[in-house]
């Protein structure tokens, strides 16, 4: 079962987002993962849980639900949680395919 992991993103530091997004690919790809889109967001058209607003989004893909959470639980990726507290607040979830 594919399992599309979506991270909504509320951009803090430009700076240090660009160098958290060039090293973050390989981690993703290291767990069979692939970065299927980013982009911006617009507007919400329904908001009846509350979410808080954000300025991006990213969209992964991965063979199954063991791939991403090896992925999220990695040395590599957890390397990468400082620049990425410095850059942005990140919500990521995971769904079923």
């Amino acid at each position: 079962m594919t399992i599309k992991v979506i991270g909504l993103i509320q951009l803090n530091n430009r700076e240090a987002f660009e160098e958290y997004r060039s090293q973050v690919g390989d981690t993703v790809s290291r767990y069979q993962g692939k970065i299927l889109s980013r982009g911006s967001f617009n507007t919400f058209l329904w908001n009846e849980l509350k979410c808080d607003s954000f300025s991006a989004f990213v969209e992964l893909e991965f063979p199954d639900l063991e791939h991403s959470e090896s992925w999220a639980n990695s040395p590599e990726y957890q390397n990468l949680l400082a620049i990425r507290s410095k850059a942005m607040k990140l919500t990521l979830f995971s769904v079923s395919l």
